[in-house]
């Protein structure tokens, strides 16, 4: 562990804000049900690049601001996307030195147990709706997972972030 003091919060908020900020864009309706979960990909990306900074606490903040920004029952995102930030910080060692498309199939799996524990707990409570078309933002984000890496990567090189 490095002496050095930790740099680029910033950064990793904004990313983060600009991630919730895409989930409520408005987009055209036929595009709406390919809108990948950003905020999952941009955590996905933080915590296997920096898993001692970002962790299952920023993922639980994250995503309590995105029940309160979606109108979805308070918690559902937060624990889904907790329990997929303890999947990615037990397993970041390793998918790290991937290849970028072993990277996207491991974003798949990932945002597929982030999507299933969305639909359990929507389905136990009687608010599960558009079944259908509830898996096209997983290969959506896999899709868009090279894209998220460079970008991200990018910053996180520009403005130093340790």
């Amino acid at each position: 562990m490095s002496d050095a003091p930790a740099q680029g919060r910033g950064v990793i908020w904004l990313s983060l804000l600009g991630a919730l900020i895409l989930i409520i864009w408005p987009l055209p309706d036929m595009i709406v049900p390919f809108r990948p979960d950003w905020p999952a990909l941009f955590l996905i990306y933080w915590i296997m690049a920096l898993p001692h900074r970002v962790n299952v606490g920023t993922a639980w903040c994250v995503g309590l601001i995105l029940d309160v920004l979606t109108g979805s029952l308070l918690g559902q995102h937060a624990m889904a996307l907790a329990i997929t930030a303890v999947l990615v910080a037990t397993s970041h060692l390793r998918v790290r030195v991937f290849p970028v498309w072993q990277q996207a199939m491991f974003v798949l799996l990932m945002l597929t147990v982030n999507e299933l524990i969305l639909v359990l707990v929507e389905g136990s409570t009687g608010r599960l709706y558009d079944l259908e078309w509830r898996w096209a933002p997983i290969v959506t984000g896999m899709l868009f997972w090279p894209w998220v890496l460079f970008l991200l990567r990018f910053l996180r090189r520009r403005f130093d972030v340790r």
